[in-house]
């Protein structure tokens, strides 16, 4: 696993508490900071639809 990195969003947030993102190979791995003992992995291709998908419905509300 590649060290895990989070979001310069985060850094503001009370209690510094933010998702994190790690890959190995054609894996991806995201956790809370809060609870990292549960990790969720996906793949590249799903995670960027994923992320494309929240901008455009954070788009389409603003």
């Amino acid at each position: 696993m590649s060290a895990w990195q989070k979001s310069t969003y985060s850094a503001d947030t009370p209690g510094n508490e933010c998702v994190e993102v790690g890959a190995t190979g054609d894996t991806v791995a995201v956790r809370e900071s809060d609870e990292p003992g549960v990790v969720l992995t996906t793949t590249p291709g799903s995670l960027r639809t994923l992320i494309r998908s929240l901008k455009a419905r954070g788009a389409a509300a603003g």
